[in-house]
């Protein structure tokens, strides 16, 4: 896939120059971590999810994981999580039946410890999904591992029924700025301003495979799924940002204009009805703010986003407390301010848990409290939210917080290097 190989072999020194320049584009996207810090990790982690060894099974509050570099991006996965190293390393640990964790976990109890992924390019971001993970090169590449699952089991990654537990090269051909997963698909930005998706696409969340060819690409088979394409949009749209939720997609163009895709059953997406949308739409309920959206992101069936203000807004089903909107709260098919927390840096979602990162540092955390995930020590449901707190949290300050199936991992700074 990276072109321009051969140019490199010219003779000419000055060629050879332009050449290399023009080689080495690094993409550099807003969402790509900037700060380096240390990552914690709390909620249920029986297949080591955590990364704390094979003996500690859950941690009611946040605990430090030792990781042998400074982190600049976590990502939680369903049941495993994923590092970027300020070095553009990868580092994981958990689950790693179906492969997502890009490395030989053969010797016992390693899964539960953080290992490195064998990638020989500098790695600027990551995703994580359910059983799927992906990196994203300084120079625009991707490359992912695991395998995408549907409603009777595995599906494959690049190839059908095929997964991968090395890291395999994405076949796109433009340069890609931005990466995230859903459960079980992969959205990618280009530099070009396109989308591109691949995986699952039995709820829409592709935005480009009709329904009648979403279970396994019907007639024309999986790789019609597994193969990276574009999406599709009437009119010349240039993309600049994308957010996952477990089923659904989100897609910000260059003009402002949120488009989006998949499940919307308890319209999780702001679309006005709870059918699935297997096309992208242009979504309306979003242009009613007078400020720009900056963060989005989805859990099974609730949606957060962030304006440019910092105001937390939240939409989808009410159920557990995971709209942070009160104990009265039903479900809502806009977004709704989230009151009660200081003006935030970014949001996260687990299945049925929401939290959002303040500009001050601090982690707000809501909703369906079984797994210990929200950080409050206890299981209760939290309809409000919380300030999370903590031995390992006091005098740091919050980067970035990501929710799994079961468990949370924040990433964090000493107050003193500010």
């Amino acid at each position: 896939m990276p072109a321009k190989k051969t140019a490199t072999k010219r003779k000419s020194a000055p060629h050879k120059e332009e050449d290399t320049a023009a080689k080495k584009v690094k993409v550099s996207h807003r969402s790509h971590g900037k700060e380096t810090g240390q990552v914690l990790a709390l909620g249920q982690g029986d297949v080591g999810q955590l990364g704390l060894g094979e003996d500690i099974m859950e941690r009611k509050k946040p605990a430090l994981v030792p990781l042998p570099e400074g982190v600049v991006q976590v990502s939680a996965g369903g049941m495993h999580t994923v590092c970027v190293s300020d070095t553009g390393h990868v580092y994981t640990f958990g689950c790693n039946d179906e492969g997502a964790l890009g490395r030989d976990t053969s010797e016992s109890g390693s899964e539960t410890v953080p290992g490195k992924v064998p990638i020989e390019e500098k790695v600027v971001q990551v995703s994580a999904g359910d059983s799927h993970t992906a990196a994203l090169t300084e120079e625009g590449r991707v490359y992912i591992w695991g395998s995408f699952r549907d409603n009777t089991g595995v599906i494959g990654l690049l190839e059908p029924m095929k997964k991968c537990e090395l890291p395999v090269k994405v076949p796109i051909s433009e340069p890609v700025v931005k990466i995230v997963s859903g459960n079980d698909h992969l959205v990618m930005v280009t530099q070009e301003g396109n989308l591109y998706t691949s995986g699952c696409a039995e709820q829409g969340q592709l935005g480009r495979v009709p329904e009648r060819f979403s279970i396994r690409g019907g007639r024309k088979g999986l790789s019609r799924l597994l193969i990276p394409q574009v999406v599709k949009v009437q009119g010349k749209v240039h993309f600049t940002d994308a957010f996952c939720g477990a089923y659904f997609t989100f897609a910000v163009s260059k003009e402002g204009y949120v488009y989006g895709f998949g499940l919307s059953n308890y319209r999780q997406l702001g679309t006005k009805s709870d059918t699935m949308c297997f096309v992208p739409v242009k979504l309306t309920c979003f242009k009613n703010s007078t400020t720009s959206w900056v963060d989005f992101c989805g859990g099974q069936h609730h949606t957060l986003c962030l304006d440019a203000e910092g105001q937390v807004y939240s939409l989808g089903r009410a159920e557990y407390g995971r709209l942070g909107l009160g104990q009265d709260a039903v479900e809502k098919g806009e977004p709704t301010p989230v009151t009660g927390i200081e003006p935030a840096s970014g949001v996260t979602c687990g299945a049925s848990v929401s939290f959002a990162v303040t500009r001050e540092g601090s982690v707000y955390s809501w909703g369906m409290g079984t797994n210990l995930q929200l950080g409050t020590g206890e299981e209760d449901d939290e309809w409000s939210p919380v300030k999370v707190t903590g031995k390992q949290l006091e005098n740091r300050a919050v980067l970035m917080a990501s929710s799994g199936g079961q468990h949370t991992v924040l990433l964090v700074k000493d107050k003193q290097e500010s």
